[in-house]
């Protein structure tokens, strides 16, 4: 039974954006926030840089499936609203804090209440139709694109302009109204025909189910190995910049090289979406994901920006599908009643991927050559493209098999 309405949509598309526009915010200037606690050297603040950003995302790994779980059990409009006032609170006292360590923990205490966006994927997943969920996600998909595309453009304008702890207090503000908007505009509904105290079930239980499904394991080692590809040239792409060009505006190119993957994300995503409803959304990871590698590659021979510019751009269009069919194909596959659950897994792994991509690409960046990053990832991607489809073709001659004998059975039958 399908209960979700178009204004559910609406709300959450623009609350997505505000927060997640908002939370990226602060990303821009987070190493030039730590300088202003003391007079420390450049190599104190790359490494408390580095590290306030990627706790964050470690917490976040860790309590994803717990506030999937419970969604599941209390009502997900309960922890979108614990979590939306949540970020707030704690982006609101980062603009009191004096030290690393007081940054350190908020940004902490961030990754604890970091569920607002997989939340509402799970929301509006669990009311969708199942054949039209890949429209419907990856539409919610572009109002979370959106965001994070303006967030860190808007924050770095308004902490010249303004300052830091306005550009916080801003922030903190906007968060809040977005969660307040979902608190009056969202009405969550319950299927009728989910019990889910009746079908309870433990969350080894649920990682058993998820163990059993090669391809919905596949899909969540795949949300791990795309953002580890795809964060692995972050922390490396402004230098990588500042070698194709002379320009004094290389952090204004390197965001805009950064910017372009987003903007062919969002220009994606909604099409990517409605190809899985129509074609098979594991059919459609195996394309873009084919696409990704083939995308990512010539990245390391450009010899100008604009080059890269479009190589970046036309990554974006191959990443746009992955996740809105990766939480589609959950939603045809996973028991609505631990849906939820299983949504924060594969939101666990991406977290992991936000962590393990900078790492890796500093590491062989640092070990080898910036180009070397583009080849290290393309392998990774095509390896994964590789061992996807022999699953995919694995499931498909499992179907045809059982289709055929369910066939032979009923001809057997009407025969006699």
């Amino acid at each position: 039974m399908v209960v979700m309405t178009n204004k559910n949509l609406t709300v959450m598309w623009i609350a997505n954006f505000f927060v997640a526009a908002s939370a990226t915010m602060i990303l821009p200037f987070l190493s030039v926030y730590i300088e202003t606690f003391g007079d420390y050297p450049a190599d104190y603040v790359q490494r408390w840089s580095g590290i306030i950003f990627g706790v964050t995302f470690l917490v976040a790994f860790i309590v994803a499936p717990l506030w999937g779980r419970f969604g599941d059990k209390f009502g997900r409009k309960k922890i979108l609203l614990l979590t939306g006032y949540g970020i707030a609170v704690s982006i609101l006292l980062m603009s009191f804090v004096s030290t690393v360590w007081e940054l350190f923990l908020l940004r902490m205490f961030m990754g604890v209440v970091t569920g607002f966006i997989p939340t509402s994927m799970a929301l509006i997943s669990a009311q969708t139709n199942k054949e039209e969920a890949g429209k419907v996600l990856g539409t919610l998909q572009m109002g979370t694109v959106s965001g994070g595309l303006f967030g860190p453009l808007l924050g770095g304008i308004l902490a010249d302009s303004i300052g830091f702890t306005y550009t916080f207090l801003i922030t903190f503000v906007v968060i809040a109204l977005a969660t307040s908007f979902v608190a009056l505009g969202i009405k969550e509904v319950k299927p009728a025909d989910v019990n889910t105290e009746k079908y309870k079930r433990s969350m080894k239980e649920v990682v058993i189910l998820m163990l059993r499904n090669r391809m919905l394991l596949m899909v969540m080692v795949l949300s791990l190995v795309v953002q580890t590809a795809n964060f692995s040239i972050q922390p490396q792409l402004a230098l990588y910049v500042g070698e194709l060009t002379q320009a004094e505006n290389v952090a204004f190119l390197a965001g805009m090289a950064f910017s372009a993957t987003g903007l062919g994300n969002l220009a994606a995503t909604r099409f990517w979406g409605i190809r899985g409803d129509k074609m098979g959304h594991d059919k459609i990871i195996l394309i873009c994901l084919i696409l990704s590698a083939a995308a990512f590659l010539p990245q390391a021979f450009v010899t100008s920006i604009w080059q890269l510019v479009i190589l970046r751009f036309l990554f974006g269009l191959a990443l746009g599908g992955i996740i809105p069919c990766a939480t589609a194909y959950i939603r045809q596959t996973v028991p609505i009643e631990v849906q939820g659950e299983v949504l924060g897994y594969n939101q666990s792994f991406r977290f992991l991927g936000n962590v393990t991509g900078p790492v890796a690409g500093g590491f062989i960046a640092g070990s080898f050559s910036i180009a070397s990053v583009f080849y290290s990832s393309t392998i990774l991607l095509t390896l994964m493209a590789v061992i996807f489809y022999i699953v995919y073709r694995t499931k498909r001659n499992f179907q045809k098999g059982r289709n055929m004998y369910a066939f032979n059975i009923k001809r057997k039958k009407f025969n006699s």
